[in-house]
C-alpha cells in the first residue's frame, strides 16, 4: 500500500483520507490550523497522523487537496522538503462564473506547481473531474495525467488501492485538458444531467 500526505483539511482531503484508510494506506494530515488537522486525523481513525506545517511529509505521495489559488504557494513554501516526493494536485482552476477557467493561457495549476517544485519531484495530475459526493459513494474512473511513468505508476497503485479505476490520459501537458473536464462535468451537472451525482468515464466496446 502507499504513504500519504493530505496538505488541506477540507472536504475532499477528508473524501480521499477515508477511502485511503479503509484501503489500508498509511495517511499524514497536514494543515495550517493544528487543531483541524488533528481532527481530521482522528476522524480518519486507522492509525492516520498529524504533521507539522512546512515540514518534511511523511508520505511518499504528497495530494494538495486545496483550492487552486493556493496550491502553487504552498509548494512553493514548502520548497526542499518536497524534494523526491510525488505531489498530486486535485484542483479546479475555474473563474468567478463557473463558465471558464481562471488562467487564460494553456497551463494548469499542476503545470505551474511544477516549476516552482524542487528537482526531483514528480507532478501529477488527479481526481479533479470527481465531485466530493461521488468520490464518497460511487466508483469513479480517475484521470492521471503526468511526466513520470514512475510517478504515475506509483499514483495509479494509490488509486487501485480505492477500489477505483485509474487512467492514463498522457504527459503533465494534459492537466490543463483534465481541468477543461473538470470544466465540463460542472456544466453538465448544471444542464445537461441536471444533478451532480455522476462521474465522466470511459466504456470500452469490443467486438
Amino acid at each position: 500500500m502507499s504513504s500519504i500526505t493530505l496538505i488541506g483539511t477540507g472536504n475532499m482531503a477528508r473524501a480521499l483520507g477515508t477511502l485511503a484508510v479503509a484501503g489500508g494506506n498509511t495517511v499524514e494530515v497536514v494543515g495550517r490550523d493544528q487543531s483541524k488537522a488533528e481532527g481530521l486525523a482522528k476522524a480518519l481513525g486507522g492509525g492516520a497522523t498529524t504533521g507539522e506545517w512546512g515540514a518534511v511529509p511523511a508520505g511518499n505521495i504528497v495530494i494538495t487537496a486545496l483550492l487552486y489559488d493556493g496550491v502553487v504557494p504552498v509548494v512553493t513554501e514548502y520548497a526542499d522538503a518536497l524534494a523526491g516526493k510525488v505531489i498530486v494536485d486535485i484542483s479546479n482552476p475555474f473563474n468567478a462564473t463557473f463558465d471558464g477557467l481562471a488562467h487564460s493561457e494553456r497551463t494548469s495549476i499542476a503545470q505551474e506547481a511544477a516549476k516552482v517544485a524542487p528537482a526531483g519531484t514528480a507532478v501529477v495530475k488527479a481526481f479533479n473531474t470527481i465531485f466530493r459526493n461521488v468520490l464518497e459513494s460511487g466508483r469513479p474512473d480517475v484521470f492521471l495525467a503526468g511526466d513520470s511513468a514512475q510517478a504515475k505508476t506509483d499514483v495509479a497503485r494509490f488509486v487501485e488501492s480505492l477500489g477505483l479505476r485509474p487512467l492514463d490520459v498522457g504527459g503533465l501537458g494534459m492537466a490543463h485538458w483534465l481541468e477543461g473536464m473538470g470544466l465540463v462535468t460542472v456544466g453538465l451537472a448544471r444542464d445537461g444531467v441536471g444533478h451532480w451525482d455522476f462521474s465522466l468515464g470511459v466504456d470500452e466496446f469490443t467486438d
